[in-house]
């Protein structure tokens, strides 16, 4: 885990809970070298000096081609999760967007496809399937991997 002065430092990273009533989108990753195979939700991590909610936005619209307005992104989970850096990832969920959701990145993306969020396919990316397991309770808050 990264420290600085004793003090833990995590990066943050950003996650598209798209709602088309009760089924979400999800990604199969292939060529990225990490979990290739998994489905995933849109996912990325901020640039220098961009906060989270602004990497939401162009993470969207670079890897979907959609148009998400700030007001209708809604922070419904935080996952603190321990890997080799620790990892503070924000869940935000998305129910209203401009454009029709499609794979640009043919490369990294095996395709996008619309499941039910009570039936998450396998193989999936651990810490996001627990996120949406508890966000789907109501859970705002999570963690894993830490010791006990």
């Amino acid at each position: 885990m990264a420290m600085t002065n004793g003090r833990q430092r995590a990066q943050v990273d950003v996650h598209l809970i798209l709602r088309r009533g009760d089924d979400i989108l999800l990604g199969q990753r292939i060529n990225t070298g990490w979990a290739d195979g998994c489905w995933h939700l849109l996912a990325g991590h901020g640039e220098d000096h961009e906060p989270a909610l602004t990497t939401l936005i162009r993470e969207a619209r670079e890897e979907l081609g959609i148009t998400i307005e700030p007001g209708n992104a809604r922070l419904v989970h935080v996952l603190h999760h321990l890997t080799e850096s620790s990892r503070i990832a924000l869940f935000f969920q998305v129910t209203t967007w401009t454009g029709e959701p499609a794979n640009t990145e043919p490369d990294k993306c095996a395709g996008w496809q619309w499941h039910h969020l009570d039936d998450l396919p396998t193989p999936m990316i651990p810490y996001a399937r627990q996120a949406l397991t508890d966000y789907r309770a109501g859970l705002a808050y999570s963690e894993l991997s830490w010791p006990r």
